[in-house]
C-alpha cells in the first residue's frame, strides 16, 4: 500500500460513496429550474474551486497536456448536463456509459492497444443496448422534454468520455508523468467548461434551491466524489473498483425515481441492461485475467 493510501476496506466504502455521488448527478440537475447552460457552467465553476482545495497536488500538475485532456472532460460535462434536462437521467447515464465501446474501437489506433476477440463480445452486447435506446420512442415528459434529441447529446457525451478515459489513461502511464496531471485535467476540464457555458449564463435568477443545488453538485457531486476516488483507487486492485464504481449507474435512476418519479421505457431498461452487461462484465473479465496489471 503506498503512503497515505487507506486500507483496502476503507478504500472500499470511499469509492461506493463517491459513486453514490456521482450518481445523484441526474436528479440534482433536474431540481433546479434553471438552463442547462447555466447548471453547466455554475455547477463545473464551483467543482473547480472544490477539487483545486481538495486536492492540492492539482496545481502542481497544470500544463498543455492536462488542458489538451480537460477540453474533452469539458464538453462531457456539457453534454451530460444538456442530456439530462432532454431526457431521462437513465437513458443519459447508461448511453455515457457505452463510452467503452468507443475505447476499444479506437484503442488499437490511439493507444496501440490490440483488440481480442473476446473484447468483440462485449462490445457486441453494449452496441445492442445502444440501438434499444433508439428502436423506442418514450413520450415526452416534464423532465424529459425531448428524449430523441436528449438521447443523441448522451451518445455524445459517450464519445467524448471516451476520448477522456484514453486522455488518462495516457496522462497516467506516459514515461514521465508529472504528479498532479491527472487532477489538474479535472480542474481545468470544470474551468473550461464554465467558459463554453457562460454565453448562456445571462439573464440569471437564481432561488434559494437553485443555490444549494449548484453547491451541492459542484462541492459534493464532483469535488468531492473526484477527492474520494483519487484517494481510493490507489488501495484497490481493478477488479474492486469496475464492480464498485458500478454503483453509479446502477443507483442513477433510482434517485431521479425517488425525486422526480421518473420512469424510463421498457427499451430503455433493455438498452441499460445489456450496456452493463457489456461494459461490466468486460471490466470485470480484464481484471480478473490481468490481477498483476490490476
Amino acid at each position: 500500500m503506498s503512503r497515505g493510501a487507506p486500507s483496502t476496506h476503507a478504500a472500499r466504502l470511499q469509492l461506493v460513496l463517491a459513486a453514490a455521488l456521482f450518481s445523484t448527478g441526474g436528479a440534482g440537475v433536474k431540481a433546479t429550474t434553471l438552463s442547462s447552460w447555466q447548471i453547466g457552467g455554475l455547477r463545473s465553476l464551483v467543482a473547480a474551486v472544490a477539487v483545486a482545495v481538495m486536492l492540492p497536488v492539482a496545481r502542481r500538475g497544470l500544463g498543455l497536456r492536462p488542458l489538451l485532456l480537460g477540453l474533452g472532460y469539458a464538453c462531457t460535462l456539457v453534454l451530460f448536463v444538456s442530456a439530462n434536462k432532454l431526457t431521462t437521467s437513465a437513458n443519459t447515464i447508461y448511453l455515457q456509459s457505452t463510452a467503452p465501446l468507443y475505447v476499444l474501437l479506437a484503442g488499437p489506433v490511439l493507444l496501440k492497444e490490440r483488440l481480442r476477440r473476446t473484447d468483440l463480445w462485449f462490445l457486441a452486447l453494449a452496441a445492442l443496448g445502444l440501438v434499444c435506446f433508439f428502436v423506442g420512442r418514450e413520450a415526452p415528459s416534464v423532465t424529459a422534454p425531448d428524449p430523441v434529441r436528449g438521447n443523441v447529446l448522451a451518445l455524445l457525451s459517450g464519445v467524448t468520455w471516451a476520448f477522456t478515459i484514453m486522455g488518462l489513461r495516457y496522462l497516467s502511464s506516459r514515461p514521465g508523468a508529472r504528479p498532479g496531471e491527472v487532477e489538474a485535467s479535472v480542474v481545468l476540464g470544470n474551468f473550461i467548461a464554465f467558459l463554453l457555458c457562460s454565453p448562456g449564463l445571462l439573464p440569471l435568477t437564481l432561488g434559494t434551491q437553485d443555490v444549494l443545488v449548484l453547491l451541492y453538485l459542484g462541492v459534493f457531486q464532483v469535488g468531492l466524489a473526484y477527492a474520494l476516488t483519487t484517494r481510493a483507487v490507489r488501495s484497490l486492485p481493478a477488479l474492486d473498483t469496475s464492480l464498485l464504481l458500478l454503483v453509479e449507474p446502477v443507483l442513477n435512476p433510482v434517485w431521479a425515481y425517488f425525486w422526480h418519479h421518473e420512469v424510463p421505457g421498457p427499451w430503455a431498461w433493455a438498452g441499460a441492461a445489456l450496456v452493463l452487461l457489456g461494459t461490466g462484465g468486460k471490466a470485470v473479465y480484464d481484471a480478473t485475467r490481468q490481477p498483476a496489471r490490476g
